[in-house]
């Protein structure tokens, strides 16, 4: 069954709280999918991963390579699985694909100070607890470490 995570932003921004937890999804195994609503937004996010640590290394690239399959990271705006991945980050109100079932899990990240993102997230969640999906709401603590709320 597909688990989706719900995590909402506060006072964080989508550049920091994605490198960890892009991390976390290469240590256990898993590809991952993580898509935005433009190209632009791709773009920015491929050149922020080869920059943000200098200690550390996320191997990805975007949808448009020749290679993309062998990838354990794609940046995309399409709602392609090209490299396989078990694991599809949803960010910038990106839309639930209609594959949703097919992943272990998705990470639908959203803006808490957007009315807009909120607003979608909701609906996404109640999308997704119809088709069954096992739905978790996380949110960060005042020293910036995800809680489960319920």
């Amino acid at each position: 069954m597909t688990e989706v995570l719900f995590y909402h932003l506060q006072s964080m921004t989508l550049e920091g709280v994605l490198p960890p937890l892009l991390e976390k999804s290469l240590e256990r195994g898993w590809r991952v999918v993580v898509q935005s609503t433009s190209p632009e937004r791709a773009e920015a996010l491929d050149a922020h991963l080869w920059t943000y640590s200098d200690d550390s290394f996320l191997p990805h690239a975007i949808w448009r390579v020749a290679d993309a399959q062998d990838q354990p990271i794609i940046l995309s705006i399409e709602e392609a699985n090209p490299n396989r991945a078990n694991v599809r980050f949803l960010i910038d109100n990106a839309s639930l694909p209609p594959d949703s079932d097919s992943y272990e899990r998705i990470v639908l990240v959203f803006n808490g100070d957007d009315p807009d993102a909120v607003a979608a997230a909701r609906e996404n969640w109640t999308a997704c607890k119809a088709r069954g999906f096992e739905v978790t709401y996380w949110q960060a603590d005042e020293r910036g470490r995800w809680q489960r709320r319920q």
